[in-house]
């Protein structure tokens, strides 16, 4: 609870995954992949209760050995035409308890902390927000894309003003990091999907947080990325 809010925060996770099989139980510097997100939710003291939902019995036997509630969800939910708000709404209906906030956290974002959750309620609170949803920085701006023709002619792939500009001198672009979705109950239900039309703000992560398991390469940046973490936190405390 925060500032007299509740928030649920659900976890999907299916248990198929045509680009990485399994993925949100490969094993990620020593934990299962959805155990990351599963302890940033526990530890953060604003949630009030960590729900995964998945069509997977190994998965949500993973999700309660790491401390989270589950609910098994029907096996039409976790199919390629099911969306991801037919799964949430599955869960939200389930619980007994109304909360005034629910929270999406994706498996596939296991940089992301109970820092950075933490300060995105905090930031729904200072805007009076009805809806939050965390973003980054995009590594190449948009404005040096476009699609191609059959042939591969690029004479009209940029435009003379983009051609003129260097890259940092373009303006900054920000996309959707799958990271964190907060939505009033009743505008989400309403709505079916987080983002509404009104009263809703951005949170900005940095990229290295940002990082969404997809494929394979995503898993390998993710392995890196946290062996860097460790070892960087290793150091601290020999330095200590």
């Amino acid at each position: 609870m925060y500032k007299g809010k509740t928030f649920l925060a659900i976890i999907p996770a299916r248990g198929g995954s045509k680009r990485l099989p399994r993925k949100n139980i490969l094993d990620l510097a020593g934990k299962p992949l959805i155990a990351w997100t599963i302890e940033a939710g526990l530890k953060s003291n604003y949630i009030d209760k960590v729900l995964v939902t998945s069509d997977d019995t190994e998965i949500l036997m993973v999700a309660e050995r790491f401390g989270a509630e589950i609910i098994e969800r029907p096996a039409e939910l976790a199919s390629d035409t099911a969306t991801s708000f037919d799964a949430i709404q599955h869960a939200i209906d389930s619980e007994s308890k109304k909360y005034d906030f629910i929270i999406l956290l994706q498996p596939t974002s296991p940089l992301r902390t109970e820092k950075h959750i933490a300060e995105a309620i905090e930031l729904l609170e200072h805007k009076k927000a009805d809806a939050i949803i965390s973003v980054c920085e995009m590594d190449h701006s948009p404005l040096w894309s476009n699609t191609l023709p059959e042939d591969g002619n690029m004479e009209d792939f940029l435009s003379d003003e983009v051609k003129n500009k260097r890259s940092q001198d373009l303006d900054e672009y920000y996309r959707l990091n799958g990271a964190i979705y907060i939505c009033k109950t009743e505008k989400l239900v309403e709505n079916k999907g987080f983002l509404i039309d009104n009263n809703i703000y951005s949170y900005i992560m940095n990229r290295n947080s940002s990082v969404d398991i997809d494929e394979e390469i995503d898993f390998f940046l993710a392995q890196a990325l946290t062996s860097k973490k460790n070892n960087s936190l290793s150091n601290d405390l020999l330095e200590q």
